[in-house]
């Protein structure tokens, strides 16, 4: 965790003559203040089918809200930082054959004009300078946003596209029961992966889960 801890204030430390994506205030991405606000991932078990899962922000607070205006409001000045941030935590990119994402619902990119995780998977593979071909198609089904975690543990309807290589970097933007990136996994190892190392922006808390402190920003 304590390496975690040291990487999430570089989100916002990356680019300068900017304002800050959450408060506004110039100079920079994120600001000071609410660099300070966000918090590292909590350390919890891989989902099923996952072999390692590294994420950077607890999906809480200014962690949530940095994440939710990338994925709600094409708010894109953080994705270099966020991006630099997550593949910093990825310990031997050269074991890493290819790196891929979550897609979201042919609905939801349709009304968004994007894939917020394919975004986030393209800027990560760049820093890794691996391969970031899409793997995955998303069958018909509700989004998982806004459901709760009953509804959840079905997962979507995910099946490869095209052969698979050995070893996958499955990234996407937020983990909350894990369903979904169960149902990515099985689908990526039937098609040929044989280890899946699971590459978040945010992680959601247990609710048991106590707050950490307050990280300093750079």
């Amino acid at each position: 965790m304590a390496r975690v801890s040291q990487t999430v204030p570089r989100v916002g430390g990356v680019l300068l003559g900017s304002s800050c994506s959450l408060c506004g205030a110039e100079g920079r991405v994120l600001c000071p203040p609410c660099a300070g606000e966000l918090r590292p991932a909590p350390a919890l078990a891989p989902p099923a089918g996952v072999d390692v899962c590294l994420a950077l922000l607890a999906y809480a607070g200014a962690g949530r809200e940095l994440v939710a205006r990338l994925k709600y409001r094409n708010r894109r000045a953080v994705l270099p930082g966020l991006a630099a941030a997550m593949a910093s935590l990825v310990p031997e990119p050269a074991a890493i054959d290819v790196v891929t994402w979550v897609p979201t619902t042919p609905v939801r990119r349709r009304q968004r004009g994007f894939d917020q995780s394919e975004l986030i998977a393209r800027a990560v593979a760049r820093r890794l300078r691996r391969p970031c071909p899409g793997l995955l198609v998303r069958g018909p089904g509700p989004p998982q946003t806004g459901r709760g975690r009953l509804e959840r543990r079905c997962g979507p309807v995910l099946r490869a596209c095209r052969p698979v290589p050995p070893r996958v970097l499955l990234v996407d933007d937020v983990v909350t029961t894990g369903s979904t990136a169960t149902a990515a996994a099985f689908a990526l190892r039937r098609a040929g992966a044989s280890s899946v190392t699971l590459l978040a922006a945010a992680r959601t808390p247990r609710r048991s889960s106590a707050p950490t402190a307050g990280l300093r920003a750079s």
